[in-house]
């Protein structure tokens, strides 16, 4: 028998199985690649939430918390997955200059944003009022990672290239059954394939449309990630990402054009070189409307539990969500009362039980 059978091969996921693996408990994941979000992912980490000038909750625990487990995955697997770099917000008005210098004089904030404006014209690239410089910032290669991962799970006879079949789990006092095999615990990680997902499909996860450009612009001499409306990150070899839309209605994982034209219209209005589209990707983001990770223990069954919603933060909260997660199993403890899964208690029915059994 083993501890963990992981359900979900992507960033959640992956958090999940390092945090067993780190913590010496056997587990199994079992992925059929439809991780999209994760794959298409810019990425990028960065503390501050600069559309209101907000640092979140635990933001600083959780960027050093990362630092050293994406170290530590770098060196065990020998790839390279963590490049720094800082953020650059484009400043578009005198107005958010002054906004910008509020902010950063507040204690909470004052680690992450300069208070030294950068005044420079990239090649392709101006800004009259200059730059706002965040600090510890970078991006994580999720597809370099995921695949990186994979490889290592794969290794470790602890993968399984497999859809996961719901209807196959059979829950005893002791233990989870999912066909041969035996598991103390199931962790689903699944994303927005929480719908498919009968155990924890009553949870409000709304899910959050994204679509982003690689554009290839030999002239866009860019060494710095670019917050302007959209995000500008390099990737190398003149390859920029560009990113991202935000759409709530249409829940399927497919380009769309109207997303690409909306894209480029706000790109035309920062950047004056050539460019040459060569990627169009799009997934669904797991995000909820309180804009809190879905995480905890099933109400009924205590050896099913969650990690999901981690939104367009994941690089920064899977991982630290995961270890959470895994002391609140070993613990027989829940996880913190604003993320735990009891906050939707109201919205769970019990379907072994008449309607007046609503808790």
């Amino acid at each position: 028998m083993i501890d963990f059978l992981i359900v979900g091969g992507g960033l959640a996921g992956i958090s999940f199985a390092e945090a067993a693996y780190v913590n010496h408990k056997s587990f199994k994941v079992i992925t059929d690649a439809s991780h999209n979000s994760s794959l298409v992912a810019a990425g990028l980490y960065n503390p501050v939430i600069l559309k209101r000038f907000s640092l979140p909750a635990d933001a600083a625990l959780h960027l050093d918390f990362i630092t050293t487990f994406y170290k530590r995955i770098e060196e065990r697997l020998e790839i390279k997955v963590n490049f720094k770099l800082p953020v650059y917000r484009r400043f578009a008005s005198v107005e958010e200059q002054n906004d910008w210098f509020a902010t950063a004089d507040k204690p909470a904030l004052e680690r992450f944003l300069s208070t030294n404006i950068v005044h420079h014209n990239y090649a392709g690239l101006t800004s009259p009022y200059g730059f706002g410089v965040v600090k510890e910032t970078g991006y994580i290669d999720t597809a370099g990672l995921i695949k990186g991962y994979h490889r290592f799970l794969w290794d470790i006879d602890a993968l399984l290239v497999d859809t996961f079949q719901h209807s196959a789990v059979i829950i005893a006092d002791d233990h989870v059954s999912y066909k041969d095999i035996k598991a103390k615990h199931i962790v689903f990680a699944e994303g927005f394939g929480i719908h498919s997902n009968p155990y924890f499909n009553y949870l409000p996860l709304e899910g959050t449309k994204g679509e982003i450009l690689v554009i290839k612009a030999p002239e866009l001499r860019l060494d710095v990630a670019v917050n302007a409306g959209v995000f500008i990150l390099p990737i190398g070899d003149d390859l920029f990402k560009v990113g991202a839309t935000y759409e709530w209605y249409d829940k399927t994982a497919a380009p769309t054009a109207a997303g690409k034209q909306e894209l480029l219209e706000k790109l035309d209005e920062i950047i004056s070189c050539k460019y040459e589209v060569v990627d169009h990707m799009a997934g669904i983001r797991p995000t909820t409307k309180d804009r809190k990770v879905l995480m905890g223990t099933h109400p009924k069954y205590d050896r099913l539990h969650l990690l999901n919603g981690l939104g367009t933060r994941g690089v920064m909260l899977g991982p630290p969500m995961a270890h959470e997660l895994l002391r609140s199993i070993n613990d027989s403890k829940p996880v913190q009362k604003d993320l735990n899964l009891s906050r939707f208690y109201k919205l769970y029915r019990d379907p072994d039980i008449s309607i007046s059994g609503i808790i």
